[in-house]
């Protein structure tokens, strides 16, 4: 008899386990999204490295346009006046057929949902209770529909409100103490970086990421400021007082629509105590911008839930959250390295910490240890 699975949330981590349940007839599977529609027309960027792109690659993203998709070979590394220290070959963490990945996270998403069947997803769908009923776990929604199912799947995002519906407790997200301001910018408005790789700017208390996102070198930037977002204060004017104070040659780079908002992460992983009810991507842990792993490891925790869940053996509760917590734990610390290295202002110490890159970049162990562990899993 097949097992029926609920998931809750239409984002990557949602839609990457449907589309792995859809290969499989041992599975009956339904997406419920509180929204209204999915978002497909922003044209923000994402970075997927080999350990998700390999679980997209089974599941057909090999034959995605390869015009909207672009495979950096190198991080550039510059000082916050633009200069170049030294730069990281991302090949090395390739393999034949599965490349490190840039994209809009909306053709992500439009090619997740298009692979599914179209009455998969349902929206308009907000979860006001869930409870156990029987052998079966019984959600209800806001327009007193119901449905239940073997197994329930959270992945609503950082601010997830069915986390605390669930755990009968109010779980909230934690402030980073960060706003990230992200633009679509023309080629055309910047001179110093190399439009085939990825560009990494470290300044006082604040860095920007800057990539093609297709074929077309259409760039997204992302820069990230260590202070608390003011709301009354334009975004401009705080970048005037943070980032172009240092170096007043990046204004081109917003002088364009920007967006901005502040950075949450999650306070801790919990392990439902709920039978058969999991979560999964940034319901599970929201991680910091700083290894740029946010995606992926959405993409890779619904390959790891599914794989535990297919195994049909006891104890997957406890097999899944102690692995996807030492997989979490080991991202995060280096996340948080990486926001402390990456905001450095001291002269002193910028000085060592560029030294030390140009050796660490070079150095085949360090490069194995460091990032091939999160890069390739």
């Amino acid at each position: 008899m097949k097992k029926k699975i609920i998931i809750i949330g239409a984002g990557v981590a949602g839609l990457t386990l449907a589309n792995i349940l859809k290969n499989n007839s041992n599975y009956e599977y339904i997406v419920y999204e509180k929204n209204e529609s999915l978002n497909l027309e922003e044209g923000y960027g994402i970075q997927l490295s080999v350990n998700s792109i390999s679980i997209l690659n089974k599941l057909g993203f090999d034959k995605f346009n390869s015009h909207e998709k672009f495979n950096p070979l190198k991080l550039d590394f510059f000082t916050n006046k633009s200069k170049k220290i030294c730069d990281l070959n991302l090949a090395v963490f390739n393999n034949k057929n599965n490349h490190y990945t840039t994209l809009k996270r909306s053709l992500l998403i439009k090619f997740l949902k298009e692979e599914l069947y179209s009455n998969s997803i349902k929206f308009g769908k907000q979860v006001v209770n869930v409870e156990k009923i029987n052998k079966k776990t019984q959600i209800t929604f806001k327009d007193d529909s119901i449905d239940d199912a073997d197994y329930i799947i959270v992945a609503d995002g950082v601010f997830s409100g069915t986390k605390s519906i669930i755990e009968k407790k109010q779980i909230n997200s934690k402030y980073f103490g960060a706003v990230a301001v992200r633009a679509k910018i023309n080629i055309n408005e910047i001179s110093f970086i190399n439009n085939n790789h990825i560009s990494l700017l470290m300044g006082s208390n604040f860095h920007i990421v800057l990539y093609p996102v297709n074929q077309d070198k259409e760039m997204n930037l992302v820069c990230i400021i260590r202070k608390r977002l003011n709301i009354e204060e334009p975004i401009y004017k705080t970048l005037e007082k943070t980032v172009l104070r240092h170096n007043d040659k990046l204004a081109n780079l917003f002088k364009v629509n920007l967006s901005s908002w502040p950075i949450y992460t999650s306070e801790k992983p919990i392990k439902s105590y709920h039978q058969n009810v999991f979560y999964i991507g940034d319901a599970f842990y929201s991680f910091p911008p700083t290894m740029a792993q946010g995606a992926s490891q959405s993409i890779e925790s619904a390959d790891e839930l599914f794989n535990l869940i297919n195994e049909d053996t006891q104890n997957t509760e406890d097999k899944y959250f102690k692995n996807r917590i030492k997989r979490t734990n080991q991202i995060k610390v280096r996340s948080n390295f990486n926001y402390f290295i990456f905001h450095l202002s001291n002269p002193f110490f910028c000085f060592f910490r560029n030294l030390a890159i140009k050796i660490l970049v070079k150095n085949r162990y360090f490069n194995e240890n460091y990032l091939g562990k999160v890069f390739r899993k």
